[in-house]
Parts: structure tokens; sequence; C-alpha cells
């Protein structure tokens, strides 16, 4: 790889931008490209396809342009987990989210929640969720998740993170606080389309009731988001 290809993955990595690396196998040569890219209809949708997938795909075949056998290697920002609320839960979810290799952000107002002494592996920001994500802006490898249960402040995230592309919204709370919840964001203009993004109450229903078990029960719904189900895909 020339260092000219390589110091553009570190500015597209440093931007959070997706790429992806095409290599020419007949003749070797590399080109960078995102999804803003002039290319083929073929070759487009077939970065796109990698883009979205976090897959690469070899077309030995090469593309109807007659460009030869082609390697097609994603390199995607990474991935990013925005925690609303440094209460228990976070607490626990944090390094489990580390572990799956999330860059972890904890969003609180309140200086005594988000503090190193109870996070000491996660970036920490006092500020409103409104004020954080305008900062943040989250994309599509983005997950948010809201555990204050303070309406003031778990609105303002997930508000935000309904205006973003994030690929998984998930808010802590009953069934009764969730409905109560929608009923607040549909007032603020979010139709039932976009309210259907948040997973309410967070986390896959495995009985969980302590705050261990709730933050398997989110890193687990994270997965599925991101991953999809082996059911569904047949295996």
């Amino acid at each position: 790889m020339k260092f000219s290809t390589l110091q553009a993955l570190n500015r597209a990595r440093k931007q959070r931008k997706p790429v992806a690396l095409l290599t020419f196998l007949d003749s070797q040569e590399q080109r960078l490209v995102d999804e803003d890219a002039v290319l083929s209809e073929q070759l487009k949708r077939v970065v796109t396809e990698v883009l979205r997938s976090d897959r690469p795909q070899h077309l030995p075949e090469g593309t109807r342009d007659g460009s030869g056998a082609l390697f097609v290697q994603p390199y995607l920002p990474p991935l990013r987990l925005l925690i609303t609320g440094g209460v228990h839960v976070a607490q626990h979810l944090v390094p489990i989210a580390r572990r799956m290799e999330y860059d972890v952000v904890v969003v609180d107002p309140r200086e005594d929640f988000a503090s190193a002494a109870r996070f000491e592996d996660a970036v920490l920001c006092v500020a409103s969720p409104e004020e954080a994500f305008g900062r943040l802006s989250p994309d599509r490898r983005t997950a948010v998740v809201t555990l204050t249960h303070l309406p003031d402040v778990d609105d303002l995230a997930l508000a935000a993170a309904l205006r973003s592309e994030a690929f998984y919204i998930g808010a802590l709370g009953s069934s009764r606080t969730h409905a109560l919840r929608c009923e607040r964001l549909a007032k603020q203009g979010f139709d039932a389309q976009a309210l259907s993004r948040i997973h309410g109450p967070v986390g896959l229903d495995i009985g969980a009731r302590t705050p261990p078990e709730i933050a398997v029960s989110i890193a687990a719904e994270l997965t599925l988001a991101l991953r999809g189900s082996k059911r569904s895909a047949g295996a």
C-alpha cells in the first residue's frame, strides 16, 4: 500500500468516514473510494454493499467496464456507543462494550455521574445530550442507549439519535414508560416509523433484572442489530 493511500486511510478514520480500497489485481493499482465516488453503476453497487455489510468482495471477472479482477476491502470507522446516563447499568455496560471493540462515550449533565471514579475506560462528556450529540454527530456506526430515567435528559438524546443514522437506539424503562416517552416524542414531530427505531424496553428479553444482566441484554441486542440473526440468514 502506498504511503499516500495510508495517509488517506488515516484521514478517513479520523473523520469517521467509511471508505473502500479497490485493488485491481492485474495491475496491482489501488484506489480509495467512498459511496459518493464517481464509479460505474455495477462497481458503485458493490462498494455500497461492501461498506454496508463490512465484508470484502472478490470480483474474479472484474466489472462490465473491463477493469479486470478486483478486490474490494472495506475500511470503516470504529464502532461507537453513546450512553446517556452514568448509572449502575452503564458501569457494567461500558467494560462489555469496550471488549466488543466499541469506542464508548458516557454523556451526563451531572458531574457526579459522568466521573472518572465511576468510569475508567470511557470518554466522559458532562453536557446535555443536545450539546453532546451535536458535537459527536452519531452516524451509522454509532449506537445510542439512554439510561437516566429522566425524561428531560433521555428525550433529548433520543430526539438527536432519531435525527441521525445511528444503527441502534435503546431506552431503559418499562413498557408503560416507553409508551409515555413515545407520546412525548410524537408531539415533537416524530412519526410511528421513526419511533419504531427505539428499542424500548432496551435489551433482549432474557429476563434480566440486575444491572449486570441488563447490560448483557443490551450488548446482545446491539450485536443483533449490527450483525443480524443467524436464523434469518438461514444458518
